[in-house]
């Protein structure tokens, strides 16, 4: 729905296995008769983003409701530098095809990391899934993308949630899907070993960056080991990792939109799903199109839309 003939855009923000949240918030939003006309995405979020601008996002979500872990699992192809993603994306190819994205339904754009300056790196032009692999480059989970030269990494180390970009495709009011608003601290249960004994894809990769790196001996026995009655058992690699991505993504984020504030803000609860829960999408699609409901009389009011009975 256009308001006012301005142009609405939806801003879709990083945060690995939540983002499945996205779709839940564009199926919600489109319930109610709100219709973005441009798209921006980081990371999880320019997946999800890209496939809702090829018009495909029914093909993605049948996907990623279907997916247990040992599928997830087999899409994990490690190699020395991390997960090379190549079946990933190959899986996510035969969803949404590739495009030059400036013939995409919709204005979309992609942000990445340059990994040697810092500077973000926004994807407006070109391939659809390359634009993708790179913005969802995660250091430590993905292994960087060479791109014109330059070795891309995840949008969010800079921008984790895209409302400049949006702006820039022309979106005059924007709607940002945050979806780190609450997670600092929430998700750090203190007991990481109990969580990679219940994760096979967790101790897969941990296995799997063990044997990369030759350290077989230091990791290995609390990573794995079962669990532990110590409440001050220290954090392990997933807890850190996942803790540390948490509070720079929410710091960034707030930072982000001080400077640049998006019209409206959404914020699904997610803190109760980890950084690799996937196969977990229908919980964060409901808690998607949760959050939109819950914020409908603020949507209609900062858009100026008419109620749903008017």
């Amino acid at each position: 729905m256009r308001v006012n003939s301005a142009r609405l855009g939806i801003a879709l923000g990083s945060g690995s296995a939540r983002g499945w949240a996205h779709i839940g918030i564009l199926r919600a939003l489109e319930q109610a008769g709100i219709v973005p006309d441009v798209v921006s995405g980081t990371s999880i979020g320019a997946l999800v983003g890209a496939a809702y601008a090829s018009d495909r996002l029914d093909l993605l979500e049948t996907w990623v409701t279907g997916i247990d872990w040992w599928e997830i699992i087999r899409y994990m192809d490690l190699r020395i530098g991390g997960v090379e993603g190549e079946r990933l994306m190959h899986a996510f190819r035969e969803r949404v095809e590739d495009a030059p994205i400036e013939t995409l339904l919709k204005p979309f754009g992609a942000v990445a990391t340059d990994l040697h300056t810092g500077r973000e790196v926004w994807f407006q032009q070109g391939s659809l899934l390359a634009a993708v692999r790179a913005s969802i480059a995660l250091p430590g989970l993905f292994s960087p993308v060479r791109h014109q030269g330059r070795w891309l990494v995840d949008g969010g180390l800079v921008d984790p949630l895209p409302v400049s970009l949006c702006r820039a495709l022309g979106a005059d009011r924007v709607i940002a899907v945050n979806l780190n608003g609450d997670i600092i601290g929430r998700h750090f249960s203190g007991r990481p070993s109990r969580r990679l004994v219940k994760n096979p894809l967790l101790g897969r990769l941990i296995t799997g960056w063990q044997t990369l790196s030759g350290n077989h001996a230091g990791m290995a026995a609390p990573a794995l080991e079962a669990e532990s009655g110590e409440d001050d058992e220290p954090p392990g690699l997933f807890d850190v990792m996942a803790g540390s991505i948490h509070i720079m993504q929410d710091r960034i984020t707030r930072a982000r939109m001080a400077g640049d504030p998006p019209d409206v803000v959404l914020a699904p609860r997610l803190a109760h799903l980890g950084l690799m829960d996937f196969d977990h999408a229908a919980e964060a699609i409901t808690a998607g199109m949760d959050c939109v409901r819950r914020h409908l009389p603020l949507l209609r009011e900062v858009l100026d839309l008419p109620d749903a009975d008017g």
